[in-house]
């Protein structure tokens, strides 16, 4: 039999062998989204995540993150009050010898329910309609958690052993900035390579965005509401200013040159997320605080951005009278995430293109991201190469009646075991 036809066989094997894991897969996810893991509250789903592990056969390791180690890069991820009871659950599934090793990473945590009146669907169900399961986290990404957990369990169903080791990670935090990413890789877990199955509608994700948080601070001056003419409204000048971050917004735009965004309308959104000013209805308002993101693409800096931001800010503040003298402050929170990428022509990125290749029988998607994402943890800090691919539709996410098309779990399970097994080298 040629080295073609044997390669042939496996990957019907392995195609195969994931169709037939189609239940499980689906009671497991359905499984892990009937328990809620808003970020901070990860430990009892972490708890189901650990057991499935175990009985998938890998080496489990089980730790809470460590605040003090991970002090010094408090700026790109939240320590908040901690991570007592919110533990990181790896799975090594051991090669045989000689090969490459991979990390396929996933994130547990997932953003709140919100208005549950505006789910059709439980949130926390996980009910199976026309082909989607239901819920939150089923995209963002407790789907992608599972499909990188079955596909060790595909090659193992299709009778291939890989020769490099293969870490599966269900991390925390990644809502809030990506500490539980960032403690695997200070734990010394490092590899030649790493996947995140964010939902990336099975497209290959070479480069992810950036941002930063910050705080705007607009001063104004208290006045009666009788004679608000006498006051200067901090609310006003916020409109003024935002007006202003727009352009800029604009202007940025229209510089970024990057192939992978060239065909995006918005490269690098400057978004207010929350608004507070004001003491008294009849009052001029004195004071307004308005929280916001950044966004910068791979190639830019957050020290630069910050730089340009700050400068948009005093050059808006010199054109105006009253903020003239009264100078809007802007202030930097944690959280934020440096751009990353990896090259297209990698030999990461050609393996998996293989790989889908023959699962799909179609060309796969390369592609760019405006968000942020732990991608840049397993890049800048443990030097790895890494991509993102996984099924779901990021549109979804954190949005109501969340979910994820059952075809595509399984695909993904299948080209995510398919690349493993050419990755890490298989018998």
């Amino acid at each position: 039999m040629s080295g073609r036809e044997g390669g042939d066989r496996r990957d019907m094997a392995i195609r195969g062998a994931a169709e037939a894991l189609r239940p499980a897969m689906v009671a497991a996810l359905k499984e892990l989204v009937q328990i809620p893991s808003q970020t901070g509250e990860e430990g009892l789903v972490q708890e189901a995540v650990a057991r499935l592990m175990r009985d998938h056969g890998l080496d489990v390791d089980v730790w809470e993150p460590d605040a003090a180690t991970l002090a010094p890069h408090a700026e790109s991820v939240t320590l908040g009050s901690g991570f007592a009871g919110r533990p990181n659950v790896v799975g090594v599934y051991r090669g045989s010898g000689g090969g490459r090793s991979l990390i396929l990473n996933g994130h547990i945590d997932t953003v709140e329910i919100g208005d549950r009146g505006a789910w059709r669907r439980d949130p926390l169900g996980g009910d199976v309609v026309d082909g989607r399961l239901y819920g939150r986290g089923a995209c963002d990404m407790k789907g992608g958690v599972i499909a990188n957990l079955f596909a060790v369990r595909v090659l193992r169903e299709a009778g291939i052993e890989p020769a490099g080791d293969v870490i599966v990670q269900s991390t925390i935090s990644e809502e809030d900035g990506g500490a539980g990413a960032l403690a695997a890789v200070l734990r010394g877990y490092v590899a030649d390579a790493a996947l995140i199955s964010e939902p990336t509608n099975l497209a290959i994700v070479v480069a992810q965005g950036g941002s930063l948080m910050f705080r705007l601070v607009v001063p104004g001056l208290s006045a009666h509401a009788c004679v608000r003419d006498e006051g200067v409204s901090a609310i006003e000048k916020f409109a003024y200013l935002h007006r202003g971050l727009l352009e800029f917004e604009a202007r940025h735009n229209g510089e970024i040159a990057h192939p992978l965004y060239d065909g995006m309308v918005n490269k690098a959104p400057i978004n207010i997320g929350t608004v507070r000013g004001g003491a008294w209805p009849s009052s001029v308002p004195e004071w307004l605080e308005a929280e916001g993101r950044a966004g910068l693409v791979p190639g830019e800096s957050l020290a630069g951005m910050k730089r340009a931001l700050s400068d948009e800010v005093a050059r808006l503040a010199d054109a105006d009278p009253w903020l003239r003298e009264h100078r809007p402050r802007i202030e930097w929170r944690d959280g934020h995430f440096a751009p990353a990428e990896v090259a297209v022509e990698s030999p990461l990125v050609h393996t998996l293109s293989a790989a889908w290749r023959r699962v799909r029988r179609a060309e796969p998607a390369i592609e760019a991201v405006t968000y942020g994402a732990d991608m840049r943890h397993f890049v800048l800090v443990g030097g790895m190469p890494c991509v993102m691919f996984g099924a779901g539709d990021v549109r979804l996410a954190h949005a109501p009646d969340e979910a994820i098309f059952l075809d595509d779990l399984v695909a993904a399970a299948a080209i995510t075991a398919t690349f493993t097994a050419d990755w890490c080298g298989a018998g």
